[in-house]
């Protein structure tokens, strides 16, 4: 499949359109992302220029499938991606970050300080996917596992009527194989790349 180039459209544009009454705290954020994420490893040395199409703008497509005032569960969350980025677009949302490793868990409580902004609310939890004890309406995740293995070690956090939500490359359709429910989303906004998504929903739909 050939991969759909965004359109040009300026940076500062896609913010504004993008995260409305939170630019000041999406900038924050990248700004951390490309000074204390590449210190300590989180984001690759090389990554820093291509920060906002790359890892930023990447993660807004997923937002068109979330319901107004749903929660979420952004899982192995790392440097908070797509976590951070879905509750500075979204602040309707209410986002948990869920992350293994403790130095990544300081970072991301500390990035969360750093893009403190009115009416985002975002909890960060220390732990694996599978030890979590409690549920939200989705789950995300990013370059965490493969489908099968994410299905496995999430499912039990996904609340009856919400869904399973993975972000996948261009490989999206052969993961799919074998996941019962699974559904390919192909997203396409203004100036973004195009963005893939998998989703597997537990039961019925969530009501209105």
């Amino acid at each position: 499949m050939t991969n759909l180039q965004p359109e040009s459209v300026s940076r500062e544009t896609l913010i504004t359109k993008y995260f409305p009454g939170q630019e000041d705290a999406i900038r924050a954020y990248a700004e951390f992302l490309t000074t204390a994420g590449i210190e300590r490893g989180l984001i690759g040395p090389r990554e820093g220029e291509r920060i906002w199409d790359r890892h930023i703008f990447n993660c807004l497509p997923v937002t068109q499938l979330l319901p107004q005032g749903a929660s979420l569960f952004d899982i192995g969350s790392g440097a908070g991606l797509p976590g951070i980025v879905i509750a500075l677009a979204r602040p309707d949302l209410k986002v948990t970050l869920i992350e293994p490793l403790e130095r990544r868990v300081e970072f991301l409580n500390e990035a969360v300080a750093a893009i403190a902004a009115g009416g985002v609310e975002i909890e960060v939890i220390r732990g694996r996917a599978q030890d979590v004890k409690k549920s939200a309406d989705f789950v995300t995740a990013r370059a965490v596992a493969p489908m099968e293995k994410l299905k496995k070690i999430s499912w039990h956090m996904v609340k009856t009527g919400g869904s399973l939500l993975a972000m996948k490359g261009e490989s999206a359709a052969n993961e799919m194989v074998g996941i019962k429910g699974a559904e390919l989303h192909e997203i396409k906004l203004e100036g973004i790349e195009l963005g893939r998504v998998i989703s597997v929903r537990k039961g019925s739909l969530i009501s209105a």
